[in-house]
């Protein structure tokens, strides 16, 4: 992954480029909808699946590499590619929910950490801080800064709250292909890395842990945990590298509204 050509995209490209991010943002309010204490990951798995097909597009992830289905759901100590399962959620629980779509050839990717019911203070402030954490980079996300000061905004901001900053996944460039290059780290160096140049889009998506930047993988061969079982976060966001400030694709705003009525 992300080892590749790197593709600059048109204004056209860019276009279904946004459709597909925004419709994975209407999906992921689907899910908001749906995640409290008693559900299971499975039916939320569900609803994405319809939601997506039912707005002639396919799930991105369903199949992919060997995927099995929608969404990735990870709980707690997962930090990403949880498989849904069903077991229900609990309340105090968090689970990041990753999505993607196919639509018009174009890859939407985005993802958002939800609370099941109420949260402990610690866990909350993780929340809010990965969440910075992704805006802070998307500042970085401009033409003629490079790879590493997106990487530099979120391992500053999150470690400085002394949270793990995951090292062996990494956002990517998107496009027709889910995974395109540049591979995007989470951690980085100031001036260092690929010159951003206007028209790169790229999912830009931190996983920050509470407790060490160590992983592992779990038994079912997908299931990316961390290492001393604390809780990870994980938040993404699909830009358009532009001049002067980047262009967010795909949007929370959806998810956060139906979070507030909740």
């Amino acid at each position: 992954m992300g080892k590749g050509k790197v593709y600059y995209k048109t204004e056209d490209e860019i276009g279904l480029l946004r459709e597909s991010s925004l419709l994975v943002g209407k999906t992921l309010a689907e899910v908001a909808k749906m995640v409290k204490p008693g559900v299971t990951t499975l039916e939320l798995d569900a609803v994405a699946e319809e939601f997506i097909r039912d707005n002639d597009a396919v799930p991105g992830f369903k199949g992919y590499g060997g995927f099995p289905n929608s969404l990735c759901t990870s709980v707690n100590a997962e930090v990403v590619h949880g498989i849904p399962n069903n077991r229900p959620l609990e309340e105090g629980d968090i689970v990041s929910v990753d999505c993607g779509v196919l639509k018009n050839g174009f890859y939407g990717d985005s993802a958002y950490t939800f609370a099941v019911g109420n949260i402990s203070a610690e866990v909350e402030e993780l929340l809010k801080v990965t969440k910075e954490s992704l805006n802070l980079a998307i500042e970085q996300a401009i033409a003629g800064l490079r790879i590493g000061d997106i990487g530099y905004a979120v391992q500053n901001h999150a470690e400085r709250h002394g949270y793990g900053v995951v090292r062996e996944l990494v956002g990517h460039g998107l496009g027709r292909s889910l995974h395109e290059s540049p591979e995007v780290p989470n951690y980085g160096r100031r001036g260092n890395g690929l010159k951003l140049r206007e028209g790169l889009v790229l999912a830009i998506e931190p996983m920050i842990n509470l407790g060490v930047k160590e992983v592992r993988q779990a038994e079912d061969g997908w299931t990316i945990v961390t290492a001393d079982g604390l809780p990870s976060a994980h938040f993404e966001h699909d830009v358009v590298i532009r001049k002067g400030k980047a262009e967010v694709l795909s949007t929370f705003k959806w998810i956060e509204e139906v979070l507030k009525e909740k």
